[in-house]
């Protein structure tokens, strides 16, 4: 036993009871213990990293307070937005339900257009508000409709109705500028604009707004809350409608100057073309329009609207819209205008015809009418020429005096109308063919010697030209005096008017009876309030130049009223019933066919041989009469050819005198130049008048058939006059 016992501790033999006693597990214990080592060093080192709370409890505190304001904006955040997504989602949602269909949202006018068309069916004026018709993003040249999205919303496109990047810009800019963020730009999209447009859906009530203008700058207005509303409506808009179709709506709808509607109404006022047929230097011009209608507008400016077109073309290009090739062809041949916008003739002349028919269809009309007129623009040229050829030529620098001209035919059909020297864009002005009530003066006298002729009296029947003394009731007595202060002793009929004394008409007019020459002059036309004493006969009277055309037209035709007109049918646009019209305005006979011709002679002489001497044509038979009022404030010369009848006005519009000016001067030489060019290249045809033998002349024995007051009506010399007539008509003598 003590053997074993040694060798056990001294040997190297190995204990076999310690290795039962120890399963295997516990033989790996130190290489488990080696092992976990890093584990329970970087536990250490994670619980040394974590923060230690500080012992100041008064820190403690400040930073959980901090943390639960932090905590409560993150939730106040978090659930307004989602509110306010929810409250922005049902605005849309509501807008979108009262969105009408597309198709009702294209013409949003209040008021209807007037076409008025010439002699010859072409279109020379516009009033109202003019539509072209219905268009849509496919319909138009592709090149305009190019031209609106690189001009207006390049990402048009790409986004949901509002543009951030397009706002953040013009709030950029605008604090450039040193406005405010929203004043100035801003960055509306398309759409927003379209939006503005509609006005968000509010129609024009007439019995909430003062007027129209009112009514559109509130739709204008670039308040906050607006701003707002235009942003959820132009949202709503983009849920309810396609790109394409906002886009019809906006070329439907926008102005583009000229009172054009529209695109297409843009491209008939200016380019006489559809919008579908427009090139890329036309739709330029017209997109170009979008920034400020009125300034920008070709019929305005032209050159203006020229470069401005060019910096659409330069957008176009830069968005890869054209070509550089395009675009230098574009700005090389730049859109013009059409004729009729290029001549915008008879601003005063379109404004007097809308007087014509009822306002329900013409000034306050609610639908597209076409008027159809007796213009002639041709006439209307030669007319607007001459008087800008006179005031530049033979009138003084600076001047402020007006003139005024009507160009009619012989039934009255009115071809041509200048109501002032302002020529061009002109609507709406006053017009002194048709509004000024002047006095005509010796213009007067033909009625007075119409009324004499009808009655007996002959072109060459005598009269005494001697010193009168009237008395008038009220007023006392009163001496007419002739213009050059003397007197002539026997005189004809003939050279009575060619010359035109004074003293003869009064006597002839007392005569024959001042009721009587009112009478006729009535007839002829002349509707103004007429003097009641003997002056009547030196045109004391007051009345229009269409009145004393129109009455002159009575004399050229033999005698017979006439009605100035100039519409001659009103129909609506697409159909071709007429709803009123006129073919002409002839009406009753006012002194005999033979009195007619024997004026009409003695007119004549008054352009070849007295006052009327300066208005004489080369080869074209002409008749008239002068007429200056007393202190001269008022000069004319009416007077017509076998084709035309012109009446010139000239005089202040304050009634100040003229300087140096008579009927047979300046009114005169407008007269003269207008028919020159109304004649030129054109036969002129003879004038229906008597042509007798010999020129009249005073009878020696001229004394037995004269009175105190005048000259009587001779029986034979009538029948000498019948047999002059008689002759003319068979061509015995010319």
């Amino acid at each position: 036993m003590a053997g074993q016992g040694g060798t056990g501790r001294g040997g190297g033999k190995k204990r076999l009871v310690a290795e039962r006693r120890y399963p295997a597990a516990a033989q790996a214990k130190p290489k488990s213990k080696t092992k976990a080592k890093p584990k329970r060093l970087t536990t250490a080192r994670k619980r040394k990293a974590a923060p230690k709370r500080s012992s100041n409890i008064f820190l403690r505190v400040i930073g959980g307070m901090i943390r639960w304001v932090l905590r409560l904006i993150w939730l106040v955040l978090t659930r307004g937005a989602l509110a306010g997504a929810l409250v922005l989602g049902l605005a849309i949602f509501y807008v979108y339900s009262t969105l009408p269909p597309f198709s009702e949202l294209l013409d949003g006018r209040s008021r209807g257009s007037v076409t008025l068309t010439d002699r010859d069916g072409k279109v020379f004026a516009w009033r109202g508000e003019q539509f072209g018709g219905q268009v849509t993003a496919d319909s138009v040249s592709t090149h305009l409709k190019n031209a609106i999205i690189a001009t207006e919303d390049r990402r048009f496109y790409k986004h949901f109705g509002l543009s951030p990047r397009g706002i953040a810009s013009a709030v950029k800019i605008n604090l450039s500028e040193g406005r405010g963020p929203l004043s100035g730009h801003g960055g509306s999209t398309l759409t927003q604009q379209v939006a503005k447009l509609l006005c968000l859906g509010v129609p024009y009530d007439p019995n909430e707004w003062k007027n129209q203008s009112e009514y559109e700058a509130d739709c204008r207005q670039g308040s906050i809350s607006r701003k707002a509303k235009e942003a959820i409506y132009a949202m709503a808009m983009e849920a309810r409608y396609s790109k394409d179709e906002i886009l019809s709506i906006y070329m439907n709808r926008a102005y583009l100057g000229a009172g054009a509607n529209g695109f297409e109404a843009a491209s008939e006022r200016y380019f006489g073309i559809s919008s579908a047929d427009v090139n890329i230097a036309q739709s330029a011009m017209l997109a170009g329009l979008l920034t400020a209608p009125s300034r920008y507008a070709p019929t305005s400016d032209l050159k203006r609207s020229q470069e401005r077109a060019g910096i659409v073309l330069l957008l176009m290009n830069q968005q890869g819209l054209i070509t550089d090739a395009e675009r230098a062809n574009a700005k090389a041949h730049p859109a013009e205008l059409s004729d009729a916008a290029e001549q915008r003739a008879g601003g005063y002349y379109a404004d007097w015809v809308m007087g014509a028919g009822p306002d329900f269809l013409t000034r306050e009309t609610t639908e597209d009418v076409i008027i159809e007129t007796t213009f002639d623009p041709r006439l209307q040229t030669a007319a607007e020429e001459a008087l800008t050829w006179v005031f530049e030529n033979k009138v003084r620098e600076g001047s402020e005096a007006q003139a005024a001209i009507v160009i009619m035919s012989a039934d009255g059909a009115v071809r041509g109308m200048v109501g002032g020297r302002k020529l061009r864009g002109i609507s709406g002005a006053f017009n002194r063919a048709t509004q000024a009530k002047r006095q005509p003066g010796s213009a007067f006298k033909p009625f007075v010697f119409a009324t004499a002729l009808d009655m007996g009296w002959s072109y060459d029947s005598p009269i005494l030209d001697e010193p009168i003394t009237v008395n008038i009731p009220g007023s006392g007595a009163w001496s007419p005096q002739n213009y050059d202060r003397k007197f002539h002793g026997m005189v004809t009929m003939t050279e009575a008017l060619q010359k035109s004394f004074n003293i003869p008409a009064v006597k002839l007019a007392m005569d024959v009876g001042l009721e009587n020459v009112r009478t006729v002059a009535q007839m002829f036309g002349i509707e103004s309030d007429l003097a009641q004493g003997p002056a009547l006969a030196l045109g004391a009277s007051e009345s229009t130049l269409l009145e004393m055309t129109g009455a002159y037209a009575g004399i050229l035709n033999g005698g017979s009223s006439v009605t100035p007109y100039g519409l001659r049918s009103l129909r609506l646009k697409g159909t071709s019933d007429e709803i009123m019209g006129q073919d002409g305005g002839l009406g009753e006979r006012v002194i005999t066919p033979m009195a007619a011709e024997q004026l009409i002679y003695m007119m004549y002489n008054v352009v070849q041989n007295g006052t009327g001497a300066r208005a004489r044509l080369d080869g074209v038979e002409a008749a008239g009469k002068t007429g200056t009022t007393q202190a001269a404030r008022d000069a004319w010369f009416m007077g017509f050819t076998a084709d035309y009848v012109v009446g010139v006005w000239m005089g202040y519009d304050d009634n100040s005198p003229l300087t140096g000016v008579t009927g047979g001067g300046l009114p005169a030489d407008i007269w003269h130049e207008t028919m020159t060019r109304v004649q030129q290249g054109r036969p002129g045809n003879p004038l229906p008048m008597l042509r007798p033998s010999v020129p009249p002349q005073v009878p020696a024995n001229s004394s037995q058939s004269v009175s105190n007051s005048g000259a009587r009506p001779n029986n034979d010399k009538a029948q000498n006059v019948l047999g002059d007539i008689l002759q003319s008509i068979f061509g015995k003598k010319n």
